[in-house]
């Protein structure tokens, strides 16, 4: 299994921005693809964005295209999402994910970080 810790949350005013962090660690080899959701107070959970562990191919929802990165470093096992020109409707728990090679969902997740965007 791989066990996920996400970091980086916080308070911000619209138009700033943060950093989150996902620190992967356990069977980190089996991962084919690495995403951040959100749930913002009822509405159901979303895909922001995800990339591909090995190959770094990235993917993007409307809404965040053009605001948001998903990087990863390998090296450390460790999935970004830069949130850039930050708006109130991105205030969220952000939950990073991962889903095994074979695998047809994400079955890994962290337990969530709070971003909050003020206006």
């Amino acid at each position: 299994q791989v066990q996920l810790e996400e970091s980086g949350g916080g308070l911000v005013q619209a138009g700033g921005s943060l950093r989150l962090s996902c620190a992967a660690s356990g069977r980190t080899v089996s991962v084919y693809l690495m995403g951040w959701f959100r749930q913002a107070p009822g509405k159901e959970r979303e895909l922001v964005a995800r990339i591909i562990w090995s190959g770094g191919s990235t993917y993007y929802v409307d809404p965040v295209k053009g605001r948001f990165t998903i990087s990863r470093d390998n090296a450390k096992n460790t999935v970004y999402l830069q949130m850039n020109s930050l708006k109130t409707e991105d205030t969220a728990v952000y939950y990073c994910a991962a889903r095994y090679y074979g695998d047809t969902q994400y079955n890994y997740w962290g337990q969530g970080t709070q971003v909050t965007v003020s206006s």
